[in-house]
């Protein structure tokens, strides 16, 4: 069964008097295990199409199913925790806390989730190690790199253990060795522990960090739309 299955989903949004058709009847599947990149031009609908299949936005038309269930039927509570048990998610703003120490801001989701302080401390800081930030443990966000504070944004998407990570233009605000080396962590953690994830990006250069690529233009998949990456 697949992880994510989308039959000919869109979304549409209203500005004024205006219908905006951000995604139009795409249709795909992402299986367990997947390394997948979005690919296409700014403005394309890659966003909202991540959106949907992370639970975030419901589709205008068509179906999502997240492990077989359909992502309409559920109630905003039952989506909640899909997200928060279910789906890791890392930005291209970091969206980490400034307050928080590096491990305090890995552990977030597990405080959400509940999980008793000693293992949220474990858990945090094996994630910490694996992505190379031992040594940064008590840092603030504001004391470390770009490269460094998307690092602590993998980290803390894998603390909850779920089934697929979505990235949305992860290296957008990193400089181009920067965001290699981050792609390589995401390609490592996915080689190593089967991790899935799903990123969008418009940068062709950074495709040969995936297993699978698709192709979006004005919200639909190109016409040959699935392929393997190089």
């Amino acid at each position: 069964m697949p992880l994510i299955e989308l039959q000919s989903a869109a979304k549409d949004y209203t500005l004024g008097d205006t219908i905006i058709q951000a995604v139009r009847g795409v249709s795909l599947s992402v299986e367990p295990g997947e390394l997948l990149s979005v690919v296409g031009p700014s403005g394309c609908g890659k966003t909202t199409l991540l959106n949907m299949m992370g639970c975030i936005d419901t589709p205008t038309r068509g179906r999502v199913f997240f492990a077989g269930r359909d992502v309409s039927s559920l109630s905003d509570s039952a989506l909640a925790d899909i997200r928060l048990r279910r789906i890791g998610f890392i930005f291209q703003t970091f969206n980490l806390v400034p307050v928080l120490s590096v491990r305090e801001n890995v552990e977030l989701p597990m405080v959400l989730a509940r999980v008793p302080a000693a293992r949220r401390r474990s858990v945090a800081e094996s994630l910490i190690e694996t992505v190379g930030l031992s040594r940064f443990l008590r840092h603030k966000p504001g004391e470390l790199s770009g490269g460094q504070r998307q690092r602590v944004a993998i980290a803390r998407a894998l603390v909850n253990h779920p089934d697929v990570v979505i990235a949305d233009e992860p290296t957008a605000n990193l400089d181009s060795k920067t965001g290699e080396d981050v792609l390589q962590v995401i390609k490592d953690l996915n080689a190593r522990d089967g991790v899935t994830f799903i990123f969008s990006t418009h940068n062709p250069a950074i495709l040969r960090f995936a297993t699978r690529l698709i192709r979006l233009k004005d919200g639909e998949l190109e016409d040959a739309p699935v392929q393997e990456a190089s």
